[in-house]
């Protein structure tokens, strides 16, 4: 499945170099980060009430929209989607609650 988030990962990076009024994601680059932030908290928002709502569908639709704008956070950040798994993966099998203490109770 990680196939996925690197070829996404490579269209969002090609995004950069495309006109904005003919491409979503640039232009969501053009108009920043707070655009991209505001993006990623209205999917945030929508995934809670789908949650809430118990709609199956709806949950992974939004969480669909959250990981796909926040991937767009990422390229906007020279951040490739490794990078996450990469922490994923050394946080594997530890704790949460060690992993937490670790980085000085940071959330």
């Amino acid at each position: 499945m990680a196939e996925i988030l690197e070829k996404l990962a490579i269209i969002l990076e090609a995004r950069k170099q495309a006109d904005p009024g003919s491409s979503y994601v640039a232009g969501l680059y053009a108009k920043g980060l707070e655009t991209i932030l505001k993006k990623i908290d209205e999917e945030a928002t929508e995934l809670v009430v789908a949650a809430r709502s118990r709609d199956s569908g709806q949950v992974i639709h939004e969480t669909a929209d959250l990981w796909f704008h926040t991937m767009v956070l990422l390229a906007q950040q020279g951040l490739r989607p490794e990078d996450v798994l990469r922490e994923l993966e050394r946080r594997f099998g530890v704790s949460g609650l060690t992993e937490k203490a670790q980085r000085g109770g940071a959330k």
